[in-house]
């Protein structure tokens, strides 16, 4: 049984596999449901996917469903998503919903979640579909049709999962299916499985047609009345009373404190000199003078203070992790108050966190809270701060002795960056986004100059972009020359794996170069460490590059480790690689603190001195990997 996986395991391989798991719960779902419900249930039932906490007998259960798989050697591809324990895991999970929904609902017993209708994620004014295959299709989709949920189920874990029959009557079991045997049975002939990979049945390329436009028209009219009722009801109720009053979106007060309303008072708001950072002895967010032209605002400052205290239900609030969300000690410091594109923004900073307060050009009763925690933060790491995300496009608010900027396409690391013109206040253009998940045609960074140094920074989806840097662990540098840029280029597009995990920096480290079996060239072994203002959570990938490969293929991973830091700063890992003459080999590659390396188990079997080896091996060999360090020690596996 593999081991049994925790939140951020399940959270990881939902996010890595999730158009792989949404695609099984749409075919597994009733059809009865309608297409637009079976895409928006698929949808919810994959992200509900997610435990709540290590809860040992669910998880155990689920894992006991699961595929076994030995933590060993990955393949060269990802390859079937069922070696993944936590992928196993989270799939149970999916289909025993998915099996759930297609239960009707009854008087005799309480509904189940998967029965009752979907919360999130929900589309207004669109029905969404998949896009429409061919007859073949449609036959298929009407021969499901006649399939009870088992059935369908089994289907699809052998078409899609490529299980074996064994194991798909084990995960049915563990899904509670009662009749495991009876539903393989049912499955039918797999000559047409080819046929469940169609974007008929990918309920992440859809299709968008409106709903009723009449019907909507008098359900806005209807909701406008009552909008204008409750704005009245509240004019009313919001009438001078004493005490702080409701500000903005900002929830009513509990009782009177008086440390908490000096901390809220507009006027002790700290404001730092414009040119404090020249002499000050640190050189990070306390450094940062007042800027924006809304600093003299005191009835914006009054309601972002509000609301950082006692965020009302209006308020979309979000902190990244391992940041604490509650309201300041005393009077914060204030970074910025503006306007920026749509929207008005405030920056504030307590010495621990820095928080962005927004809300429309227009109205109050809306507002955003973002948390982002930067303590131990060094002019390295206070380079910039996320002002605005609009239409793809981020805006920056960049450190006071930054003095020039650029925009950088990492996957171009031959064109220089592209200049850009800073604000009097600092404020950058408006510069692209990143690529999205699963679409890496190029990857946008920030050069930012000043201070002696050229740094370069890049949105990972928070209010603190991440400085990527290259150089081995404990002699750090920013990414500057040719070859850095070079690797650069070929790792950016597995940045969205460590995207909102509340990142500080991003190293790269070319850790070991190997000549390929049969004189295909000569490999790259790269280690990229991720890490975490809360420094619990740090992500650590090595990774493998082949010559004339655009992209690196992620060869190892693992989170909360030491290695390929400077507490550890050695790392090992391997792939299965296939010559051109269509032989698979076990290539391994550590750094140079080991001395030997040796690969065993799945009919593999040899060992190498120094820090690289090759081995031949069957296809899809799970093998296990170790290494002796020249101290005499054992090492393992980054895992």
């Amino acid at each position: 049984m593999p081991p049994v996986p925790d939140v951020e395991q399940a959270e990881a391989a939902i996010v890595e596999h999730y158009p792989r798991l949404v695609r099984l719960a749409y075919l597994v779902l009733p059809p009865a449901l309608g297409r637009n419900r079976r895409v928006l249930t698929a949808h919810a039932l994959t992200q509900r996917a997610l435990p709540r906490g290590r809860r040992a007998g669910e998880v155990a259960a689920a894992a006991a469903a699961a595929d076994s798989v030995q933590g060993g050697v990955p393949g060269q591809r990802a390859g079937v998503a069922g070696a993944d324990a936590g992928y196993a895991y989270v799939r149970a999970r999916v289909l025993r919903a998915a099996l759930e929904a297609g239960i009707p609902l009854t008087f005799r017993a309480l509904p189940r979640r998967a029965q009752l209708p979907v919360l999130l994620p929900q589309v207004w004014g669109l029905r969404l579909f998949p896009r429409s295959g061919g007859a073949e299709e449609l036959a298929l989709d009407q021969w499901l049709a006649t399939l009870d949920g088992p059935g369908r189920a089994a289907c699809v874990l052998r078409a899609l999962e490529r299980l074996p029959e064994p194991e798909v009557l084990r995960v049915l079991a563990g899904a509670g299916v009662a009749n495991p045997a009876a539903a393989v049975a049912e499955s039918g002939d797999p000559a047409h499985d080819a046929l469940f990979a169609s974007p008929e049945f990918d309920p992440c390329v859809l299709q968008a047609r409106p709903t009723d436009l009449l019907r909507r028209r008098r359900f806005a009219r209807a909701a406008l009345a009552a909008g204008a009722a409750l704005t009245v009801c509240a004019a009313l109720l919001a009438l001078p009373g004493g005490g702080w009053g409701a500000d903005g979106a900002a929830a009513p007060p509990y009782a009177k404190n008086a440390a908490a309303e000096q901390a809220l008072d507009p006027a002790k708001l700290v404001r730092v000199a414009p040119t404090l950072w020249r002499t000050s002895s640190r050189t990070d967010f306390s450094a940062w003078p007042a800027r924006g032209d809304r600093i003299g605002d005191t009835a914006l400052l009054r309601r972002a203070l509000a609301v950082w205290a006692r965020p009302g239900s209006s308020v979309v609030a979000s902190a990244t992790p391992g940041t604490p969300p509650g309201p300041p000690m005393g009077p914060p410091q204030l970074l910025y108050a503006g306007t920026v594109d749509q929207a008005v923004v405030v920056l504030l900073y307590d010495g621990l966190r820095v928080v962005r307060y927004a809300e429309p050009r227009s109205g109050t009763s809306v507002a955003a809270l973002d948390f982002a925690r930067t303590d131990g933060a060094s002019a390295d790491t206070a380079t910039a701060l996320v002002l605005s995300r609009v239409d793809g496009n981020v805006r920056y608010l960049t450190a006071p002795w930054i003095t020039g900027a650029g925009e950088r396409d990492l996957l171009k690391p031959g064109e220089a960056p592209t200049a850009l013109k800073l604000s009097p206040d600092g404020v950058t253009p408006p510069v692209a986004s990143p690529a999205p998940a699963g679409s890496c045609t190029g990857w946008n960074a920030l050069a930012l100059t000043g201070d002696g140094a050229t740094r370069l920074i890049t949105d990972l989806g928070e209010l603190t972009p991440a400085r990527l840097t290259s150089g081995a662990p404990g002699a750090e540098r920013d990414v500057t020359e040719g070859g850095e840029l070079g690797d650069w280029s070929r790792i950016a597009c597995l940045l969205p794996s460590v995207r909102s995990h509340g990142v500080r920096t991003v190293n790269a480290w070319t850790y070991a170069k190997q000549p390929l079996p049969e004189g295909e060239g000569t490999a790259t072994w790269l280690c990229t460490r991720a890490e975490t203002w809360a420094g619990t959570q740090d992500r650590v990938q090595a990774q493998f590059l082949t010559p004339g490969a655009p992209l690196a293929a992620q060869a190892a991973k693992a989170e909360g480790s030491r290695a390929c830091g400077p507490r550890e700063p050695r790392v090992l890992a391997g792939v299965l690689w296939k010559s051109k003459a269509g032989q698979w080999y076990v290539l391994a590659a550590g750094s140079a603190q080991f001395a030997s390396l040796s690969v065993s188990g799945g009919g593999v079997s040899g060992a190498a001195t120094g820090n690289r080896l090759a081995v031949k091996a069957p296809e899809g060999a799970q093998v296990d990997l170790a290494g002796r360090l020249t101290d005499g020690t054992k090492a393992g596996v980054l895992r």
